[in-house]
């Protein structure tokens, strides 16, 4: 049998394999040894669940071994980062439920550095956004903080190119798997990262975007950081969604001001009504970060 860490990453990969499962099934057999061998009359009645979800999970099991799996992740130049490994981030294992397993393609070493900021913004921006993001990000980043971002169409992609051309380092954490580009014009983007900077998701290769795991994974880009910038949003929104995330992890959570007239500040306006950090410059965010 090969190590548990192997094993982890086999049984994560699993397309029936969900988060609260995995638990599960760890809690029953923490080095993932007696899964190999049960039965699926077995798995369906120690976890609960549908016969057809048993029959999936047990043919998976069987139809490749840890080794290949991670010899064809190798081979696609993905890479696998586990709750076990030394490298896993500090701040992220740090949350309510932490991803598992991390997949990631680009340079694993910007990880390093818990100098990470994540930014996060409206699909929809402003001339103004635009213009806040092009002011901000090349600043932070130039004083070695790592941007990190949800590779959205809008502020999330404007937050990485800004980055990447100010020669900084940027991470993006995607609700889909590293085999399934989205959204699809961000394949330049999806290119520079996935060589020259770091992209991550918690969910297998080949696992296309659902609605459900964009707010699952905006608590990833606010569990990798120290703090949290929001640069325009609706007041419904995802990005309000990570900040209140945030905030239930213990970060830091700024906000950059808009017109009362704008849609696309009216989330903003009201974080920093709730306590949000006014930001008018880089050094009210560089200032605060620094005390920590």
């Amino acid at each position: 049998m090969p190590f548990i860490r192997e094993r982890l990453v086999h049984v994560h990969s699993c397309s029936d394999m969900s988060r609260s499962l995995l638990r599960n099934i760890l809690f029953a057999d923490p080095d993932l040894q007696k899964i190999y061998g049960d039965s699926v009359s077995d798995l369906q009645t120690q976890f609960k669940i549908p016969h057809s979800k048993a029959l999936s999970i047990y043919k998976y099991l069987r139809a490749t071994s840890p080794e290949q799996l991670l010899a064809y992740f190798d081979s696609k130049n993905i890479f696998t980062i586990t709750i076990l490994d030394s490298d896993y981030p500090l701040l992220l294992k740090e949350i309510y439920d932490p991803p598992l397993v991390l997949y990631g393609m680009g340079l694993r070493t910007i990880l390093a550095s818990e100098k990470r900021l994540a930014v996060v913004g409206t699909r929809a921006p402003t001339s103004i956004g635009v213009q806040t993001i092009s002011k901000l990000i090349p600043a932070i980043s130039r004083n070695d903080w790592t941007i990190v971002s949800g590779f959205a169409r809008g502020i999330d992609s404007l937050a990485h190119w800004q980055t990447i051309n100010a020669s900084g380092k940027t991470i993006a954490v995607l609700g889909s798997g590293l085999s399934y580009l989205y959204p699809k014009e961000n394949f330049d983007l999806f290119s520079q990262m996935s060589k020259n900077h770091l992209i991550l998701s918690e969910y297998p290769p080949n696992t296309p975007p659902q609605k459900w795991h964009f707010p699952a994974r905006n608590r990833v880009i606010s569990g990798l950081c120290k703090a949290v910038l929001v640069i325009e949003a609706k007041e419904r929104s995802g990005s309000l969604i990570t900040a209140d995330q945030a905030l239930e992890q213990g970060r830091d959570v700024f906000a950059i001001p808009g017109s009362i007239f704008s849609s696309q500040s009216k989330g903003t306006n009201l974080l920093i009504q709730q306590g949000a950090k006014l930001v008018l410059h880089e050094e009210d965010i560089l200032q605060e970060l620094q005390e920590h």
